[in-house]
């Protein structure tokens, strides 16, 4: 499906003005279309930067919400956290910003919250529709205030993984201002359960599931990913070559 969408972008973006001009530029011809910039790169200029990704109504939402990626991070700090019903659970928003913060889930709750039922879609292959309910991520930005350096976000997550590494992911700021990335603390009007994030996840709608980031605990802006990971902006990116972008 993915693939099947890359070339209908391809085709429109075959008649673009000037792409004719630049395609015979063999570094313009390498960058734009390795799979992964040119995906980026035709998504973002045959839609808008604040499109929206397609909203179902409650009646479409799905019995079943599968869990992705790890199902429970079930390491002892994680487990002294739950016991607690998360009341000593903190988000830390730090790095490339004017303000640190430290903010529990009550002050999140607390905060204008948006609603929106959209479709998951995992790059294993399945999906599932739910109802999240959180914080617009740009509202945080908002508070701690982005240096003119920041590029980009970096989620750290309380999830371990095969390797003893933390979960991370990244995103752009274009993404992270997007009307549909909110921070989640519900699903289907229920708090999120462990296998689905709990307390807190990312979702950014315009992409593959594994870019929906569970278990935050960090928001780190930076100016580049050079010295995130091995410098390709994700645990799966690192370690099993997934596209950092994986807009859908």
């Amino acid at each position: 499906m993915i693939l099947a969408r890359r070339t209908l972008l391809l085709g429109a973006a075959a008649s673009l003005t000037g792409c004719d001009r630049l395609a015979r530029n063999e570094r313009f011809r390498e960058a734009l279309f390795s799979a992964e910039n040119f995906h980026r790169w035709a998504q973002r200029s045959l839609m808008a930067r604040d499109a929206l990704a397609h909203e179902f109504r409650p009646d479409q939402i799905s019995p079943i919400f599968r869990a992705n990626g790890t199902a429970n991070p079930n390491t002892p700090e994680y487990k002294a956290l739950w016991r607690n019903g998360f009341a000593d659970w903190r988000l830390r928003v730090d790095g490339r910003v004017s303000r640190e913060l430290s903010l529990s889930l009550s002050q999140l709750h607390a905060l204008p919250h948006r609603e929106q039922i959209t479709r998951h879609d995992c790059v294993e292959g399945w999906s599932a529709i739910g109802k999240w309910r959180g914080v617009p991520l740009r509202t945080i930005l908002d508070g701690a205030g982005l240096r003119s350096d920041a590029r980009y976000l970096v989620f750290h997550c309380a999830d371990t993984m095969g390797n003893g590494s933390a979960y991370y992911e990244s995103i752009d700021l274009i993404d992270a201002v997007h009307p549909q990335t909110i921070l989640a603390f519900a699903l289907n009007d229920r708090p999120l359960t462990v296998a689905n994030g709990a307390p807190l996840r990312l979702r950014v709608e315009r992409q593959l599931g594994y870019k929906q980031a569970k278990y935050l605990t960090r928001i780190e802006a930076v100016s580049t990913l050079a010295g995130i990971g091995r410098g390709k902006g994700g645990y799966w990116e690192d370690h099993a070559g997934y596209d950092w972008y994986a807009g859908i």
